[in-house]
């Protein structure tokens, strides 16, 4: 079913793949970022806007709900603090709970009037393979794992409605939030990707690929999933 897909995060990286590939099926597509879409199509609308900014959102949410229908949510956007427990501090996990789990509650909300209209709505939020446990992921391993909670409880709540919620949790990935943390080329990055079971880092459109198998119409009978694309890291260790 086409119809009007928003997706946060899709200036770049990941959420820029998934909004290419909105487009190219035929959806009209919300970008919501810190920085305009690079693309440039009749069918994108593309908003800058600070996420971990809770009025800012819900003000937004509310214009996006009178203009359009939504029928597709994609939440990636997302940011990296690293921290180790005896350096967490809770202003920052405020940040990141603002970001990775209120954002997408309220962007759901706006969204479900529609949805229920329909009797059909995807939602696909982007958690991590750090909801697993990282050493120096405190505050993003919290936050990334408490969208799986949200999927799963969604799911539950809106399955009889035509309404899917799923996961996907990518593991280490080459975009700008990745190599903000990890130098290219570096020794690190060289033995993050032999840490890995099929031997290289991600790129984006592995993960595009997941979130299309979710977005898609026929896939009603799919919901409440976790699907990691991560070369098999989820089922080993892990360093970063």
């Amino acid at each position: 079913m086409a119809g009007v897909s928003l997706v946060t995060g899709g200036s770049a990286g990941i959420g820029l793949e998934i909004c290419r590939r909105l487009l190219a099926r035929g959806d009209e597509v919300i970008s919501l970022s810190l920085e305009p879409s690079p693309l440039r199509h009749e069918r994108l609308h593309s908003w800058q806007i600070d996420l971990s900014d809770r009025a800012a959102t819900q003000a937004l949410a509310a214009e996006l709900a009178q203009r359009f229908e939504i029928l597709t949510l994609v939440h990636n956007a997302g940011v990296v603090r690293e921290a180790r427990l005896a350096d967490a501090r809770p202003e920052v996990l405020d940040e990141l709970v603002n970001l990775h789990l209120a954002a997408p509650i309220v962007l759901a909300q706006a969204a479900l009037p529609a949805m229920r209209a329909h009797r059909f709505g995807r939602i696909v939020l982007i958690s991590s393979r750090a909801a697993l446990g990282l050493p120096g992921r405190t505050h993003y391993s919290a936050t990334k794992a408490g969208l799986i909670g949200l999927a799963r409880t969604w799911a539950l709540e809106l399955a009889g409605e035509g309404i899917t919620v799923n996961v996907v949790a990518p593991g280490p990935v080459r975009t700008d939030m990745f190599h903000a943390v990890i130098e290219p080329g570096s020794a690190r990055e060289r033995a993050i990707a032999a840490a890995i079971p099929v031997g290289r880092l991600g790129e984006v459109a592995d993960v595009a690929r997941a979130v299309d198998f979710f977005v898609a119409p026929d896939a009603g009978f799919v919901t409440g999933q976790v699907l990691y694309v991560c070369g098999g890291s989820s089922v080993g260790t892990l360093t970063i």
